[in-house]
């Protein structure tokens, strides 16, 4: 006697189209253990995670451009989900106005469902070969820190870091521009088993405006704690314990470097990642996939 063949999972593609959104994303990484789910921590996208399950009716997975860690900000983090075609024209057609764009309606149901800590900026259809991840051309980040006596006022104590001691920015900013362009990060980087720490950094510069003094900083990708250890190492040469040349020696350590500490979390926001033109996304998830040797 043959068994009935068992049926297909429900989030197969054989079984169901699916849609792939791209969602705009904004939130205080304060109360967060981080953006990557994790068991028993809340998450960014945990709480994505769940609130779009609840929208949509079916199980969700959220894949975004940068892990970022626990406590940091972002108001530029970009994602994409894979939603069956059917749940999508179901919750796109609750509450749209005929005259609204597509996927406001959504929008403004993520608004209501989501902690005010996370906001979902926009919705709308990818593109095709589209991955958040993979299709990236380069992330940028904003380090923001206050030298005034009082440290930082209320308003922005979550986002900005006090530094209570003198800062030769000029120093920094000369020190920055020998970290620049494709080389081996693993003095700034943590250890994780089989990733590469070859990247190409593109921005590391830094403006003072009063007591406010910010780090923007770009790369094609970052590695685990790559941009708080740049951000600590500079502010090492700020402070004058270390030389302007000193940062670009840590670029022949093999290992993360113990000389200097990481800049602290809350300072830290991923502002905005690059894509390349919609015909050039495929390319594009191609060569980020390679693993790079050099």
């Amino acid at each position: 006697m043959r068994l009935p063949r068992p049926p297909k999972p429900l989030t197969s593609p054989e079984s169901r189209a699916e849609v792939r959104l791209r969602l705009d994303i904004a939130y205080d990484g304060t109360d967060f253990a981080g953006w990557a789910v994790q068991i028993g921590q809340r998450t960014v996208a945990g709480v994505l995670e769940e609130t779009l399950a609840t929208v949509f009716r079916v199980p969700v997975r959220v894949f975004g451009a940068g892990r970022t860690d626990t406590g940091v900000h972002a108001t530029g983090q970009v994602a994409h989900v894979d939603i069956p075609e059917d749940a999508v024209r179901h919750a796109y057609s609750r509450g749209q106005r005929p005259d609204e764009p597509e996927f406001l309606a959504l929008t403004r149901r993520l608004a209501r469902f989501l902690p005010v800590d996370v906001r979902v900026l926009r919705v709308q259809r990818a593109a095709p070969d589209f991955d958040s991840r993979f299709s990236a051309l380069r992330r940028h980040y904003a380090y923001r820190l206050s030298t005034a006596p009082y440290g930082v006022t209320p308003q922005l104590a979550r986002y900005v870091t006090a530094w209570s001691r003198p800062l030769d920015v000029e120093a920094m900013a000369e020190a920055s521009q020998n970290l620049l362009g494709l080389n081996d990060f693993a003095a700034f980087c943590r250890h994780r088993e089989g990733a590469t720490t070859i990247r190409d950094l593109q921005r590391l510069d830094w403006e003072r405006d009063g007591d406010l003094v910010t780090a923007h900083v770009t790369a094609d990708a970052f590695c685990w704690s790559m941009v708080r250890s740049l951000v600590g190492a500079v502010l090492a040469v700020g402070e004058r314990r270390r030389s302007v040349t000193w940062c670009a020696d840590l670029l022949n350590a093999e290992r993360r470097s113990s000389d200097f500490t990481a800049a602290p979390a809350r300072g830290l926001t991923l502002v905005g990642v690059d894509y390349p033109p919609d015909d050039q996304l495929g390319a594009r998830t191609v060569i980020t996939r390679d693993i790079r040797t050099r």
